[in-house]
This record gives C-alpha cells, sequence and structure tokens, in this order.
C-alpha cells in the first residue's frame, strides 16, 4: 500500500466524521485460508523463531504442527464452535494453538498470562471452556498449581473426561510439560495424537468455515462490573492484519520482532495474523519482554520491524545506552499502547534506526487498530495524534447527545465498519450499550485536524492505561469490597515516571475494623493480575462526594498527586 494523500481521510463537511479509504479491498477469507495462501507462496521461508527455546520453523513446517495439534483436539472431542483456552507466556505452542484451533473452528480463549485464580475461573465459565491449554508455570504463577485447586479432581482423574465442580464445561487440561501429573495430558502427547494427520480431513473441516464467525474471544475489563469477551470473528482480524502491516510497508523479506504479549491483539492479530498475512518472519524473543534479550534478538537476527508500547522503548533505549548493539537492520515497527514522547520518537527514529515506526489506535473491540499513522507522516504528527484513520473504517466524534462535533472540537469516538466486533460473549445487554446502529462507542476522548489526523484527549470512564495495559476500576473496587474489611473502595489513576499511571486505591474500613494499607495489597495478590494491584492504598474514614452522593474521584487524584509529590 502507498502512502495516501491526506485528503481522502479529511472531516466530511466541517465535521469530527472521518471515512477511510476503500483501498486495498477487504478479503473475505478466514485464518486458515489466509495460512494456506502463505505455506503456497512463502512455505520454504522461516516463519517463526523462538530463539531462546532454539525453535525455528518454515511456514510449511508451522502449518504442518498446526494441523498435527488440530487433528489432536479433534481426537479430544473438540468441534467446530467449542471453547479451547489459552493461557500462557509467549511461546511456540501458543502459535500453533492459534492456528489448530482457528483449523477446525474452535474459538480461541486468551487468557492473560498475570491472571490468577478469580479471573481464571471466571474466564473458563463465562466462556464455557471444553479444553484448557496452559503453560506449566511463569516467572511467579503456578499456573498448574492454581488449575488444581480449582479442579482437584484432577488428582484422582486418568486423563480424559474431566467432571469438576467449580469447572463445570471444562473437560480436558492440557500442560506444556513433559510429566504434569494425574488428570493432566501433555502438550506433545496431544500434538502427537495428531502426527500424520489427514490434511484433506481437514481440509474439509475448513472449507465449512465461513469468514463472519466467531474465532477468538478476548477478555476486555469493562468500566463496570466483571471483563467482558470481546468476540471477533477470522474476517476482523485477517482484514485488521492486513492493513496494520500495509501501512508499515512489511513484506516477505522483513523480519518483524515481536516481544508483545499474544494473549493481546497487539501479538496474535497485529504480530501473527499481520506478519502471515505478508509472508514475513516472526521472531519472539522471550516468553515475556526483556530489553536486553529483544535488543539481543534484533542484532542476531537482523530484525527489521520491532513492536512495542512506549515503556518497553525507552527500557530498550536505556539498555542501549548500557550495551551497545548493532541493530541497523530495523527500519519500522508499531508504538502503540500510551501517547509516545517526541523525545522517544527521536531516539528510536535515531539509535534505533527505526525512521518508519508508527502510531496506532484501537480497542480489542475493534480487532483492534482504527487509526495509523503512516511511515512518512513527521515524527511530530506521529506523537502528538494517533494518525489516519484506517481503510474501510468510519469514525466520528459525538458529544454527550450523540451529535458529531465540529472539526477541532472533543468528543466521544466512535467507529463503524468491517472491524466491530460480534459482540460480547454471551452478554447481550452490554453488547447493546457498547454498539449502537453498527457504531462501536470506545468511551476515548479525541479531535481532528483538517487532515484527519487524530489526537485522543481523554477517557470519558477513569480507565487506567499502566505501562499499555488497560485497567478499569471498578473491576478492582468490585474485588476489593469484597473484603471482610472494607466498606467501600474507590480506584483511580495517578500520573507515574515509569508507566505512565499506577493504580491508587482509597478505601473505606467497615465499622469496628482495622485496617493497614498493605493488608489491602495482600488480599489482592493471587487473585487478580499483578499490574491491577494498587500500587498506592489510602485508608480514610470517608470519601469526597457530591451532594447527590457520587464519588468525585478528581478530588482524590488531585490530593493523591498532592501527597505523593510532598513525599
Amino acid at each position: 500500500m502507498t502512502d495516501l494523500h491526506p485528503d481522502p481521510t479529511a472531516p466530511i463537511d466541517g465535521l469530527s466524521h472521518v471515512r477511510g479509504p476503500n483501498e486495498p479491498p477487504l478479503r473475505h477469507i478466514t485464518i486458515p485460508a489466509l495460512l494456506r495462501q502463505a505455506v503456497e507462496r512463502h512455505g520454504s521461508r522461516e516463519a517463526l523463531v523462538f530463539p531462546d527455546a532454539g525453535i525455528r520453523m518454515t511456514y510449511a513446517e508451522l502449518a504442518r504442527q498446526a494441523d498435527e495439534l488440530a487433528a489432536g483436539l479433534l481426537q479430544l472431542g473438540v468441534a467446530k464452535g467449542d471453547r479451547v483456552g489459552i493461557w500462557s507466556p509467549n511461546r511456540c505452542e501458543w502459535v500453533l494453538t492459534q492456528f489448530a484451533t482457528a483449523r477446525i473452528g474452535a474459538i480461541l480463549v486468551t487468557i492473560n498470562p498475570a491472571y490468577r485464580l478469580a479471573e481464571l475461573e471466571y474466564a473458563l465459565n463465562k466462556t464455557g471452556c471444553k479444553v484448557l491449554i496452559a503453560a506449566e508455570s511463569f516467572k511467579s504463577s503456578n499456573y498448574l498449581g492454581m488449575i488444581r485447586e480449582l479442579a482437584p479432581e484432577l488428582a484422582d482423574a486418568a486423563p480424559g473426561p474431566l467432571a469438576a465442580v467449580r469447572l463445570p464445561a471444562l473437560r480436558h487440561v492440557v500442560v506444556m510439560a513433559a510429566d504434569p501429573g494425574p488428570g493432566v495430558l501433555s502438550f506433545d502427547t496431544v500434538q502427537g495424537m495428531g502426527a500424520g494427520a489427514d490434511a484433506a480431513a481437514l481440509d474439509a473441516l475448513s472449507a465449512d468455515l465461513t469468514p463472519e464467525e466467531a474465532i477468538n474471544i478476548q477478555f476486555t475489563s469493562g468500566t463496570t462490573g466483571l471483563p467482558k469477551g470481546a468476540t471477533l470473528t477470522h474476517f476482523n482480524i485477517v482484514n485488521n492484519a492486513r492493513f496494520v502491516t500495509s501501512r508499515i510497508k512489511l513484506t516477505e523479506a522483513d523480519r518483524l520482532l515481536i516481544p508483545v504479549p499474544l494473549y493481546h491483539c497487539f501479538g496474535m492479530v497485529m504480530g501473527v495474523l499481520g506478519a502471515v498475512s505478508k509472508g514475513a518472519a516472526m521472531i519472539f524473543p522471550g516468553e515475556a519482554f526483556e530489553p536486553a534479550a529483544v535488543l539481543e534478538a534484533a542484532a542476531a537476527e537482523r530484525a527489521t520491524a520491532l513492536y512495542g508500547v512506549p515503556t518497553m522503548f525507552v527500557a530498550m533505549l536505556q539498555e542501549l545506552d548500557q550495551t551497545p548493539r548493532d541493530v541497523s537492520s530495523l527500519r519500522t515497527g508499531i508504538m502503540a499502547g500510551a501517547p509516545c514522547p517526541i523525545e522517544i520518537m527521536r531516539r528510536v527514529n535515531r539509535d534505533m534506526h527505526m525512521q518508519e515506526v508508527t502510531i496506532c489506535y484501537g480497542m480489542t473491540e475493534t480487532a483492534p487498530v482504527s487509526f495509523q499513522s503512516f511511515t512518512s507522516d513527521p515524527a511530530e504528527k506521529r506523537c502528538t495524534t494517533v494518525g489516519r484513520v484506517h481503510p474501510h473504517l468510519e469514525v466520528k466524534a459525538v458529544d454527550g447527545e450523540g451529535r458529531t462535533v465540529p472539526a477541532g472540537e472533543r468528543g466521544e469516538l466512535l467507529v463503524r465498519g468491517y472491524s466491530v466486533m460480534q459482540g460480547y460473549w454471551d452478554d447481550p445487554a452490554a453488547t447493546g450499550e457498547a454498539i449502537r446502529d453498527g457504531w462501536m462507542r470506545t468511551g476515548d476522548l479525541g479531535t481532528f485536524d483538517d487532515q484527519g489526523f487524530c489526537s485522543i484527549t481523554g477517557r470519558v470512564k477513569d480507565m487506567i492505561i499502566r505501562g499499555g495495559e488497560n485497567i478499569y476500576p471498578r473491576e478492582i473496587e468490585e474485588f476489593l469490597i469484597r473484603h471482610p474489611d472494607i466498606a467501600d473502595a474507590q480506584v483511580f489513576g495517578v500520573p507515574d515516571d515509569r508507566f505512565g499511571e499506577q493504580v491508587c486505591a482509597w478505601v473505606v474500613p467497615a465499622a469496628g475494623a482495622s485496617l493497614e494499607e498493605e493488608a489491602v495489597r495482600s488480599h489482592c495478590r493471587g487473585q487478580i493480575a499483578h499490574f491491577k494491584i494498587p500500587q498506592h492504598v489510602r485508608v480514610v474514614a470517608e470519601l469526597p462526594m457530591t451532594v447527590t452522593g457520587k464519588p468525585q474521584k478528581f478530588r482524590m487524584r488531585d490530593e493523591m498527586v498532592r501527597q505523593l509529590q510532598a513525599g
């Protein structure tokens, strides 16, 4: 795709309403068809590299191994439409699972590697996962231990159909370990069950799939209540992956470095599917982001493109200052998840040789990218805006009454087009609230300039963005209030030099209770993801309220910032 003149995406009739170009055309294909085409065109080219695990795989080998796993899942009784959960850091098995489930039309449920007991139980039961594929452990998380805690029935079961009281839909647990113990199958065993997979039989199953069918559920926390499962189709994510990588001019000659997590759209859509759409090589420098490992892989593998959130690039620049490496092969990439300071952009352009790095904006519910800069946009535009609208999408900014505001004025961004999710899994009420007349309400406030560049100016709700992770206070508040000694809790973000924002909680003790700040954090550990645990806690007698009884978070935030600055 060539760079476009600004005019096609300029605001329409002086209003905050933009429409993307109609080129390149949308493709009406499924994920298995996308991989098959990559194999036909680039079968002998390198597809997957996991340097730390010593894994290198061509496109042909990737398809073969994914077929084996798909055939193994069929033997476990997985059928089209069944949900299969994946709970793991970035590993080769994750990518194989992504393509194996799509091959047979099973819906992949991506589970955040930082999830703990309460979150895992909710995700599995909300989606009715039939199979859970998991790593044995990662960092401080003992995944297998947590699974056994939720399903103690595994201890007395032979590997086979499970019947667990707390996880009634789950039938099989598959773990990435040689000997995972009673009741659990190893990943290699399941893949081995499909050895010599009948490609023709799998082709017949894939031929029965349609691009409009759901293929992926990704949990995104709501502003109220528990996390919601954004349900995405082949059509959503295949096309978004194509357009994202077209804007960075990715080709089969490129080698894309992916240190962002696979459980998120950044990794699995913009990364994996984006690379496959172009026949590029995918390089995963480690199970999780480590700046030294990314730079080592960039140098050793002669990577040409790199993804990350701004905090990752800051850490890589610091590491590069301490230990220089030859990363001159880098050319392009994507920085997304939070605003990028212009000085960081300049250093990434200069010191990391990424003159063509672009900025993206979107949300899981829109598969995910709606706006992206072009490689030729000035650095200032790539820092102060999120670029221009993607092809085949329409976006407008509206006021509180739903009226489109004049260009240059702030309003809530609404997105319409091919990328809008099917809905929230098993939650028609939340779907109806989020999508009206085809328009997805983003909850983000933005403005458009006269060329159609969009700037994000705030959030309708009080979402916290900590190091690229979207955190919704209400979810944490509802968890905290479950503590018997907490009568009320309010959670909000406060500025942080390293992460952009940190989570802060003000809690009111229950009558007669004695509550320590550390006890609040201890209550969270092992139950909610580490990045949601409040960094700052204050125990207060009462919360500032409006006359109508609504908490005034802006007053709490202002007071907390003052206290932190005072030390």
